[in-house]
Parts: C-alpha cells; structure tokens; sequence
C-alpha cells in the first residue's frame, strides 16, 4: 500500500548491530543525514545537508544534497536529444525532444531539469526498521517522452553497510540515467578539519571523459596516470591540487569529473574513501560504469548545527560528492555506444553498496 507522506517527513533506519544510522524524506527520495562510529567510538553525521529539510525544495542555490537523482543525472547540451541518438541534433530534426536547460546560462539541463527526481514528493511503498522504499511516477516531467515508474530501496545492515537500489520501467522509449548525490566529510567538521583535501581517495578507473569548458563531453578520454586524475593508487584529494585549475570548467579549482571504472564494480570497490583524522573509511560497490566525483566548488549554504552551522557555512571544498551513474550525456555522444535509452521490455537498474567501516 502507497502511503503518501508529507514531502519532508523524516524515516530513520538503523541497523540491529547498531553500527550505522539513516534518515531520509519522501522528497527526493532523499538522505538527510548517516550517523556511522569514527575510531574513538563516537558517532558523527558525515553527509551534508539542511537541519530545515525544506530548503532541499526551496534554497535557491540547490547543491542537491544527497538525493536520488533523474530522469537523467548530469548533463545534457542544450537540453537537447533524439531517438534514436544522434550528435548533438538539430533543433528541429525528427525526433528531436527539447528539456529545460538549467546550468551555465541555458546551455545545458543538470540534474533532469528544473525540477527532476529529487524535488518531487515520493510516495512510500513499505518501510521497516531497517529499510524504506519509495515509488515516483514521472509523468513526461520536464519534457521527457513517456511516463516512468521509479522505485527506489535504501536498507542499513549490520557492519555499517548502506544500499540503495533503483528500478525505474518506462511506457516509451526515453533517456534514464540515475544517481544518487551523496556529499561526503568523513570529519564531520570536527578536530579542525574544515575541507575534505586531506581525505585519502581511492578510484579504479584509468581514464576520464574529456569535456569542454562547461562539462560537456567531447567524445574522447583522458588517460589519468600522470596526471591529477590518477587515483589508481590511493592520495590525498589535495595532492596535485594546483593542477585541478580548469578541470571542473574554464577557472574551477577542484574535479568535478568523470571516471570510467576499469571493470565491473559489483564485487571490489570501484571507489574508496577515507579520513586518517576520523579513522572512517567508505568503500563503495556498484553496477555502473562510471562515477562522477564533485568536490564542492560552488557550495555555499548554511551548515548543519552538528557540523557548526548555522553560523557557518559549507564552502567550496568542504565536501565531495561521489555519483555513481553512467558516462556524461550518451545520448548526445553516439561514439561512446552507450545505450541510455530504455523503454517497454527494457528497465532501468541502478544498485550501489556504501560500507563504512574504521580504521584503527
């Protein structure tokens, strides 16, 4: 039975060892906060967000802090694409549909649009102790063809494992890509530590799709060794940071890019992370091909009272966020054979595995 709650009525999960704590709202499908032990046995809050959660619909800055991410994650030029896909078609080709463009000045749509997956009010399918589903139906919101039924599944289990499943099914053919936009501080802000440089990243992908000065992707790749990029061996996010200057776009300090895994990353982390400071460690499984990481260039909102706000804000750097999805914009870049269009006797699935865990 549906049960359609009010958009910011709070769930909290808790798994029986105790070891890992979540609360989400029906809007967006949202996290909004998850209490794990740092190594001296105390409990932080290490994801950011609103202590009012309805600023996720009304703060105008809208970092999307933690929610499921759709119709389709990420960018798309000129809001613009067609089926079957082509190079970035003409306005007024065959086939051709038109989104809402969002990001750098109407030159691209973000996110699903103006108003995408995480700020539509979710209804709650089933809800236990330990796990929440919601449902959303997207009726041809913001332009997309067709309508698609989205369920999404976040459980806690004992050892400070979080999951979070997808399945979304469409009545036509149309683009879905999901994510789900998870910032990180694995500080907490506590002990002094005001940004994630010094946060130790792990990511097994050997290259990243090359973009243009506002993200848009090129068709090519970058190989990473070498490079800032390269976190085939784990370092610090801050270790090349001089030479991040225009890799989130023209004058941007900091990445906001996206890798492509080496291999199928349902068994061994594609991505891990963790902080020496707080002894708190993410390793992340998951069936995408790819994951964006976003290190906050741009925030500037209100902190949590845990985390010292409200005083204080998150600024650019504080946090980063890791989206598991697929490659940026295939359905405007045939090159990549990427097929991001699904539709009757096609679903959608998306499944990530979050275990946090510490290091002594």
């Amino acid at each position: 039975m549906l049960t359609f709650s009010k958009p910011f009525d709070v769930t909290t999960l808790t798994a029986p060892d105790k070891s890992i704590t979540t609360k989400f709202v029906s809007f967006g499908a949202t996290m909004t906060e998850l209490w794990v032990k740092d190594k001296f046995g105390k409990f932080r809050d290490i994801i950011l967000g609103y202590d009012n959660n309805t600023m996720l619909l009304t703060d105008p800055a809208h970092p999307v802090f933690n929610p499921i991410v759709g119709r389709y994650a990420n960018r798309i030029k000129n809001g613009t694409f067609s089926i079957p896909i082509t190079k970035y078609p003409q306005p007024d080709g065959p086939n051709v549909y038109h989104i809402p463009t969002n990001d750098h000045d109407g030159l691209d749509t973000l996110h699903g649009g103006i108003y995408g997956w995480d700020r539509r009010n979710w209804a709650i399918v089933k809800r236990t102790s330990t796990s929440v589903s919601y449902v959303h139906f997207d009726g041809a919101d913001e332009g997309f063809p067709g309508n698609v039924t989205v369920f999404a599944t976040h459980s806690v289990e004992n050892g400070g494992i979080l999951k979070t499943s997808i399945h979304a099914s469409a009545t036509q053919l149309t683009p879905i890509m999901t994510t789900q936009h998870i910032y990180w501080n694995l500080d907490a802000f506590q002990q002094g530590s005001e940004n994630i440089l010094n946060h130790t990243l792990f990511v097994d992908g050997s290259k990243v799709i090359a973009t243009d000065s506002i993200q848009i992707p090129t068709g090519d790749f970058i190989e990473v060794e070498g490079t800032a990029y390269d976190f085939q061996n784990a370092q610090k996010i801050g270790w090349k940071w001089n030479d991040t200057v225009d890799f989130c776009g023209a004058g941007c300090q900091g990445y906001d890019n996206c890798w492509i895994y080496n291999k199928n990353q349902t068994s061994a982390a594609g991505i891990s992370l963790w902080s020496t400071l707080s002894g708190i460690r993410l390793d992340v499984t998951t069936n995408q091909p790819a994951v964006q990481v976003y290190t906050g260039n741009w925030l500037d909102t209100p902190r949590k009272i845990v985390h010292g706000g409200p005083s204080l804000n998150y600024t650019q750097w504080s946090a980063v966020a890791i989206e598991q999805e697929g490659y940026i914009d295939a359905i405007n870049t045939p090159e990549f054979h990427m097929n991001q269009i699904y539709g009757p006797g096609r679903d959608f699935e998306w499944s990530s595995t979050y275990k946090l865990s510490v290091m002594h």
